[in-house]
């Protein structure tokens, strides 16, 4: 019988001082910056990522591309783990066979990742997606859910499907969303109606998943290109950052208290924006004995990942930046979280036929 890999023992003394052994799993989020392949899909608009492109992009510099964010995938939340995430949302890949690349990449490769993915009607042609580890979980259902926007004149303005996913993680029933919301192209006032829209129909998806079953677990993540105290979280998910403060029908957001800090996950014109969020239902703050609960989250930023040098400085360190190609990873950190129960391994959950 196979055993779980994630094992972590912290020391907390009870009594006669013995030690209580821990569970970790690790959520996380990355918006991985235009992950495209080489290839000219006539359906949207990613000719500057050919070849023959702006870009320049060859098929060395995806390859470099893809090296660089499986390097990062596997190092969020392992100080605590000494493993990759178990669940990880994506934004800003192209199409499965760029996200097949990336978890057959030799770092990625022995982990064990699935996938699940829906091509979006998104102009610039990239999507969301969720990658899991197999032996830690076993999706049971899974649906794409469109977002429907029009400009002033009634024409249709296409975007990002927002993923559902539910499963068992280990034996534990659980939900979870993956999002990319509209930009603030164009300011952030005139695009906010965009992104009240797409945090509409996130909250519709949370409420229909509540409907049937009011004691469901869910974590939504995702590049919201809000922060976590505008209105699109406060008002329309109706977040919070403090449990105190959580009302019936609200839902929590731990990065909340990281914004008010001062941590971000991009940089624009000097200024720090945390749109990498998680948010979740209440009940993964009540620690009962056996089930999985939420213990912190944190924007993964280790030196290698920030710019050295020049106008970007101290910024995320991206693939293009100015217009020249750099060599880096993305315009975004990622985030992560980590869930935590007490007591002794189980059996994964397993395959259905």
């Amino acid at each position: 019988m196979r055993t779980l890999l994630l094992l972590l023992v912290l020391p907390i003394f009870v009594g006669a001082q013995e030690k209580k052994q821990y569970h970790v799993r690790t959520i996380a989020f990355y918006n991985v910056e235009n992950l495209f392949d080489t290839k000219n899909d006539t359906l949207t608009f990613d000719d500057d990522r050919t070849p023959e492109g702006k870009d320049n992009w060859t098929e060395e510099r995806y390859r470099h591309k893809l090296a660089n964010i499986a390097k990062v995938i596997s190092e969020i939340g392992a100080e605590r783990t000494n493993t990759s995430p178990d669940i990880i949302g994506l934004s800003e890949v192209e199409n499965k066979q760029v996200i097949e690349d990336l978890i057959a990449h030799p770092i990625l490769r022995e982990k064990g990742y699935g996938i699940v993915h829906y091509d979006s009607p998104d102009e610039r042609g990239i999507d969301v997606a969720l990658l899991y580890k197999k032996r830690v979980f076993l999706p049971t259902s899974f649906s794409s859910h469109r977002l429907l926007l029009f400009d002033d004149e009634g024409f249709r303005n296409y975007t990002r499907d927002q993923l559902v996913v539910g499963g068992l993680l280990d034996d534990e029933q659980c939900y979870f969303t993956v999002n990319h919301w509209p930009s603030r192209s164009g300011g952030e006032a005139r695009s906010k109606p965009n992104r009240m829209a797409a945090a509409k129909l996130n909250r519709r998806i949370t409420d229909s998943i509540l409907k049937l079953n009011l004691s469901a677990r869910i974590i939504s993540m995702g590049d919201l290109n809000d922060d976590p105290i505008d209105d699109s979280l406060r008002k329309v998910m109706r977040t919070r950052g403090k449990k105190q403060d959580l009302e019936e029908g609200d839902l929590f957001n731990p990065m909340e208290k990281l914004f008010k800090k001062g941590v971000g996950s991009l940089a624009y014109r000097d200024k720090w924006n945390l749109f990498d969020q998680f948010y979740f239902t209440p009940n993964l703050l009540e620690k009962e004995n056996g089930r999985y609960h939420f213990w912190k989250a944190a924007v993964f930023h280790p030196p290698y990942l920030l710019s050295k040098k020049g106008q970007y400085k101290g910024y995320p360190f991206r693939t293009y930046a100015g217009g020249s190609y750099t060599g880096g990873y993305s315009d975004h950190f990622p985030v992560y979280m980590y869930l935590i129960r007490e007591g002794p391994p189980l059996s994964p959950p397993k395959e259905g036929n």
